[in-house]
């Protein structure tokens, strides 16, 4: 009869495994794969939004941006709601409430209406997601079953976008723009369904502290204001008056968000969460490689559709290498090897596996062949991003102490929605201003054929941009081998229950004797 060493009989109890848990992970796996796809399936349907609701050019960015800006501003808040209130009871609101404003969309009349029901969807997406990855932190212990579980999640984070290419094509092509909205209704209630019946929580995980309200105000004005800044630069430039100040203000107001959560006797974000090394190298690699994965998105969509001509549906297919690459990487290596070798050695050959097929699509021009660079280029970027995230979804909820687990995974979630709005400013930047210099450069030929002027240049720009993303995944890489230090996940059980201390050499685990 097994014991577990140093806990009494309540400890053991609360560590026990849950029996529903795996029926649990399809039910959360599949929220987080709608919550995933929804952040890109609308970026196809919007040409047929905007023209069907008159909405302006310049307002159709927020379309975008409404749902940008609620779903990052409200994360940290929406982590601390899942520890107050519990984190089925959260998943479950979080599902319903994102049904109901996926249906205001797809209903929608005008674009106030349209806009409303994103800034609604990225709300309650705020409260299911980090309420998601904490259920898994808090049901799975078994440090191989936890492997698994997070291998599983961590290809959906990853592939999910990619997905949401392909459906928002689909549905976009042989139906219409409304369905890239009702499309969530089922995935929603079906994972609030069986979310209510199947998960258990385990008891005595709840932080029942009082609300940080001064935490909540600076944190989500200040996570707006960073979000919004990069959205505004892409449009209007980074010398932009009101870009600039967005960005100050930012600055300022997390500045006193981090001096307020220091000094509070209940922080929003215990400091504790973000000071330790490996916990932050996996906020920060993470973020970055985000940044180079969705500006790729934008960058390959554009290619394959404006530059090659393939339909909405042909280019959300041409992503399918990638998608089975990144299940292949998180599911086969990852989750296979998390157990083996510590985390920095995953993430690190991860991303580094990731810059070589970046590395392959800056060889991109007009006549470039699907097959012949395209092709191994995903697969190598699908690999790469699913065995590196795979661990760091894991790593970053490991050691945390049950009452920290929504906060710590909303800031894995925060990590990768402002990386994606860094990522598609930054990145859409450079790619502008290399496109006009080129067509500076090379006048000559737009007086003879101004149409393939306009085509080079458009890929010159991409290439430029795709460089600067190979140089980003590279950083992350080196990030991940020199900031994150634990050791393998050994024994027979990893908890997000920790003790709260910091993890740096080994993950501290309860030990199981037999």
């Amino acid at each position: 009869m097994s014991k577990t060493v140093g806990l009494d009989k309540t400890d053991q109890l609360s560590l026990a495994p849950d029996p529903s848990r795996w029926k649990a992970l399809a039910f959360i796996a599949l929220a987080q794969l709608m919550v995933v796809l929804d952040a890109t399936i609308v970026n196809i349907a919007l040409p047929s939004a905007q023209h069907a609701l008159h909405i302006s050019d310049a307002n159709k960015q927020w379309v975008i941006t409404a749902y940008a800006l609620a779903f990052g501003g409200l994360l940290l808040f929406g982590g601390r709601i899942a520890d107050l209130w519990g984190r089925k009871r959260t998943f479950v609101v979080g599902l319903l409430g994102f049904a109901a404003a996926s249906a205001l969309g797809g209903a929608a009349t005008g674009e106030a209406m349209l806009l409303g029901s994103r800034a609604l969807q990225g709300a309650f997406g705020a409260l299911l997601a980090p309420a998601a990855l904490s259920l898994l932190a808090v049901m799975f212990t078994d440090a191989k079953e936890r492997a698994k579980a997070f291998g599983i999640y961590g290809a959906i984070a990853g592939g999910g976008g990619a997905v949401g290419l392909i459906l928002g094509g689909f549905l976009t092509e042989y139906l219409n723009w409304r369905w890239t909205f009702f499309v969530n209704i089922p995935f929603a209630i079906v994972a609030a369904l069986g979310a209510y019946l199947v998960i258990r929580e385990p008891s005595g995980t709840r932080n029942r502290s009082p609300l940080d309200v001064p935490g909540v105000i600076l944190s989500t004005t200040g996570l707006v204001a960073l979000v919004y800044g990069f959205t505004r630069a892409e449009s209007a430039g980074w010398s932009d008056a009101l870009t600039i100040s967005m960005f100050v203000a930012s600055a300022v107001l997390l500045a006193a968000f981090v001096t307020v959560e220091a000094k509070v006797r209940h922080p929003l974000l215990p400091l504790r969460v973000v000071t330790n090394r490996n916990r932050g190298g996996v906020y920060l690699s993470l973020g970055l490689a985000v940044i180079a994965m969705f500006g790729l998105f934008l960058f390959l969509t554009y290619y394959l559709q404006v530059v090659k001509g393939f339909s909405p549906v042909k280019t959300g297919f041409a992503f399918l290498p990638m998608i089975a690459g990144m299940i292949t990487g998180s599911t086969q290596i990852g989750a296979r090897l998390m157990t083996r070798v510590p985390p920095r050695l995953l993430m690190a050959p991860g991303f580094l596996t990731a810059a070589v097929g970046m590395l392959l699509l800056t060889q991109l021009d007009i006549d470039t062949s699907y097959a012949g660079v395209i092709l191994p280029a995903q697969i190598l970027l699908g690999l790469g991003m699913g065995t590196a995230f795979m661990p760091a979804m894991s790593l970053a909820t490991i050691g945390v102490e049950p009452r920290d687990a929504g906060v710590a995974s909303a800031m894995v979630n925060t990590s990768q929605q402002v990386g994606g709005a860094i990522g598609t400013a930054l990145l859409n930047t450079i790619a502008a201003s290399a496109t006009t210099a080129y067509v500076t450069g090379h006048m000559a030929l737009g007086a003879s054929n101004p149409e393939l002027l306009k085509l080079q240049a458009m890929v010159h720009g991409f290439t430029a941009a795709i460089w600067w993303a190979v140089g980003i995944l590279a950083v992350a890489a080196a990030i991940a081998a020199t900031l994150i230090n634990t050791g393998r996940p050994g024994g027979s059980s990893v908890s997000g229950l920790g003790t709260g201390e910091d993890i740096e050499d080994e993950v501290r685990i309860p030990v199981v004797a037999h």
